[in-house]
């Protein structure tokens, strides 16, 4: 027999009217809530970070300039003037962090390599500093038991590469560095991540300009970068199977856009994906499913992106897993228009988190994981990102952020809903370890766990930190 039938069998076992006493009801019921809110056995539970968020040295052992190096530095361009020059000095402190994973009891570790200390102008000869760098890090995460999940492109794209992702060659050489990185680490590193948030780093940095390279370019330019984007991932891919050992897995860590049902009714659920399908059409849909479907190409038109022969079948190149970044949702509503849907605009009394947009919708963990799920059917799912800032201020010594800790509890709920409901999510890495350099924002938005002051360095744990070692202890949401 096993737990669960002892609970529903519990409350007569052994007999008499003692089976009914108050106390033998609450110890019913809170193995009832407990078994409720556990994880899978070998839910994977860890933190991310990214190479020019947290790591300094920006002029250290041979690395070369990246394009966030010359926006940071360019007046106007981040929050205070700030810059990643610094940032956590995680460089020189990679130990110490991982001091801090251990003490959480994470099982991996989502970093990102810093394209320019392997490559310091993109291309040519290799970096042996870099190298060893990186090999320093891995060894010491294996040491401490916490598996490295390598994200090779988190937007520090080296300034040296001519025309940046506006260039087809970008993505070229993109590949050459994601194969020469698998042939060097995946005898310890066995899954990697292609790129992180397409939309981000071609949509902020070519059509709102508001990262870098800080560029706002006319419609037909943009969807060429967007096609540089996800060709790099797609020849990213092939390289990595090419290199690698045998059984490293490979995927790509993805912001799409998850259209949240308003009601969790057929009408709205059959309008969310679709929209979620249709409004990721240059992104994960592409890659997903080998081509740019008609509705896009439609819509785009003659500013549709100019492809050559071989590349979707390189951007759809099948995938081991899909990782999603998860913040925030699009509400979607069904209507009689021609698409079937309309997107619900968020308003002033949204609530939100310290950045006005992270808006608190809970329910789109859920979504995200199902409509993937049932668009694509991708073989494992991860949570690459998921978590909030806030305001952390310190008192006697400790960051009481109970407003995200309150965040954090309700989309780990709504993720434990989507594995009880049998889809394929396999592990969640929060975002993120400590506060760090949240790019245009600089050191304006705090999201980490752990406190950084940036004068000394310090790092202390916050609640939230707490709340997660515990989540992680349990294996269950708490």
């Amino acid at each position: 027999m096993n737990r669960r039938d002892v609970i529903k069998t519990g409350l007569t076992t052994g007999g008499g009217l003692a089976a009914f006493s108050p106390k033998g009801l609450m110890a019913a019921t809170t193995e009832r809530r407990r078994l409720d809110s556990s994880f899978p056995k070998n839910f994977l539970w860890g933190c991310a970070t990214a190479s020019y968020q947290i790591e300094g040295a920006v002029k250290e052992d041979g690395r070369g300039a990246t394009i966030w190096d010359v926006f940071s530095h360019t007046q106007g361009k981040v929050a205070n003037g700030d810059t990643g020059d610094v940032a956590c000095d995680s460089y020189h402190r990679y130990r110490d962090d991982i001091r801090l994973l251990k003490d959480l009891g994470v099982g991996a570790y989502r970093m990102s390599i810093a394209w320019s200390r392997m490559f310091p102008e993109g291309r040519g000869a290799a970096n042996q500093k870099g190298i060893d760098y990186y090999n320093r890090v891995i060894d010491t995460l294996l040491a401490a038991g916490i598996k490295p999940y390598v994200t090779l492109f988190h937007w520090d794209l080296p300034a040296g590469l001519p025309g940046e992702w506006r260039n087809r060659d970008t993505a070229l050489a993109f590949a050459d560095y994601a194969g020469f990185m698998a042939g060097k680490l995946s005898d310890r590193v066995r899954h990697f991540m292609t790129v992180n948030e397409l939309r981000c780093f071609t949509d902020l940095g070519h059509l709102q300009g508001i990262h870098a390279p800080g560029l706002k370019l006319p419609p037909a330019e943009v969807n060429q970068v967007r096609h540089h984007g996800v060709l790099a991932h797609g020849l990213g891919v092939q390289a990595i199977r090419a290199h690698a050992r045998a059984g490293t897995q490979v995927g790509l860590a993805d912001n799409t856009t998850i259209y949240t049902p308003v009601i969790e009714t057929p009408e709205h659920i059959a309008a969310a994906k679709k929209a979620t399908r249709e409004m990721n059409a240059m992104f994960l849909t592409a890659i997903m499913e080998g081509r740019y479907i008609d509705e896009y190409l439609g819509q785009e038109g003659a500013a549709a992106p100019k492809v050559q022969a071989g590349d979707m079948a390189a951007i759809g190149s099948p995938l081991d897993f899909v990782s999603l970044n998860v913040y925030t949702p699009e509400w979607v509503r069904a209507d009689d228009s021609p698409k079937g849907y309309a997107v619900v605009p968020h308003i002033a009394s949204s609530p939100r988190m310290a950045s006005p947009w992270l808006i608190v919708g809970p329910e789109v963990a859920y979504w995200a994981v199902r409509l993937v799920s049932e668009l694509w059917d991708p073989k494992t799912l991860f949570i690459s990102e998921n978590g909030a800032s806030a305001d952390d201020p310190m008192t006697n010594g400790r960051v009481d952020d109970v407003d995200r800790v309150m965040y954090l509890r309700n989309y780990v709920g709504q993720f434990r809903r989507a594995v009880a409901e049998g889809y394929p999510l396999k592990g969640y890495f929060l975002w993120s370890l400590m506060d760090n350099f949240e790019w245009a924002d600089g050191y304006t938005k705090r999201f980490g766990i752990h406190y950084v002051d940036f004068a000394t360095q310090k790092r202390t744990p916050k609640l939230s930190a707490r709340w997660y070692r515990e989540v992680i202890r349990r294996n269950a949401l708490v």
